[in-house]
């Protein structure tokens, strides 16, 4: 993965205290999301399912008092609103394009799991198995693109506002800081699902995406989460280093790592449209 997958440093925001109580809000639940951003940043640790569902939990909890917010807004914001109501339409895409990736990889797993349970010839495996990462190394090439399209996106939400709109000004930093959380969520759990079987392979191959996102001095010696075990397990297996039970275990905990992260996903592309539709009814009250 390029250069592009590496997040900028945390920052917070800091909003009058006086400001509506929803804005505080919202405040304090990015600000909580930002320092999950930072732990995760300067781990030495591989992006886990874990790590990323307690992610989008506070992404949720973002959204859901952003919403608020957006309700006590004006009509008169028109522009800042319509500015925030565009940025929805690239995150919902990227929201399904990674929902659509990870029940792919899912399948697949599951699918490949069958086929080491028929006990079935060695040849099958073999097939199955390539089959699995070809799947993986098409989706990787497929979230470098998301990741690179996620990160542009970033730079664009831009509205130019007087100073003593004080209101207007608090709006227009909060739909930015919700609009940049989301899509850095969004990039982790990509990132979490282009993990490799081993830092030996990224080292031959450029940096790996985590790489990008720990600190320079940092060794890392191993991929351990749940999709660079499969395909370590995988890799073992058409070596013969090791049994097809190990393989099938680190295939069951990777299904079940991904049903619980798309639980949450299904959850967060629901949020996002709820946010949009908020955002026209309040433009057209």
């Amino acid at each position: 993965m390029g250069r592009s997958s590496a997040l900028p440093p945390n920052r917070s925001i800091s909003l009058p205290s006086a400001l509506h109580p929803t804005s505080l809000r919202v405040e304090a639940e990015l600000n909580k999301l930002r320092a999950w951003e930072m732990r995760v940043c300067s781990s030495s640790e591989t992006l886990s399912a874990q790590t990323v569902q307690i992610g989008l939990v506070g992404l949720l909890e973002v959204y859901r008092c952003a919403e608020e917010l957006v309700y006590s807004s004006c009509k008169q914001h028109g522009n800042v609103l319509e500015n925030a109501l565009e940025h929805t339409v690239n995150l919902l895409d990227t929201c399904g394009i990674v929902r659509d990736m990870q029940q792919k990889i899912k399948e697949q797993a599951l699918c490949l799991q069958s086929s080491f349970r028929r006990r079935g010839t060695a040849l099958r495996f073999e097939d199955e198995i390539a089959s699995y990462l070809r799947l993986r190394k098409k989706l990787k090439k497929e979230a470098s693109k998301c990741i690179r399209s996620l990160k542009r996106s970033e730079r664009k939400f831009n509205v130019v506002v007087s100073l003593k709109e004080h209101h207007l000004a608090m709006v227009v930093k909060v739909l930015r800081e919700v609009n940049v959380m989301t899509s850095r969520v969004l990039r982790f759990l990509l990132i979490f699902m282009s993990a490799t079987g081993s830092a030996s392979k990224n080292r031959r191959g450029g940096c790996s995406l985590i790489r990008k996102l720990i600190r320079p001095k940092t060794k890392v010696e191993k991929i351990v989460n749940e999709v660079g075990s499969v395909d370590a397990a995988l890799f073992c297996v058409l070596h013969g280093t090791e049994e097809i039970t190990m393989a099938d275990r680190m295939l069951e905990n990777l299904v079940s790592s991904l049903d619980s992260i798309e639980t949450r996903l299904d959850v967060l592309f629901r949020r996002l449209i709820r946010f949009r539709v908020s955002i026209l009814n309040v433009l057209i009250r």
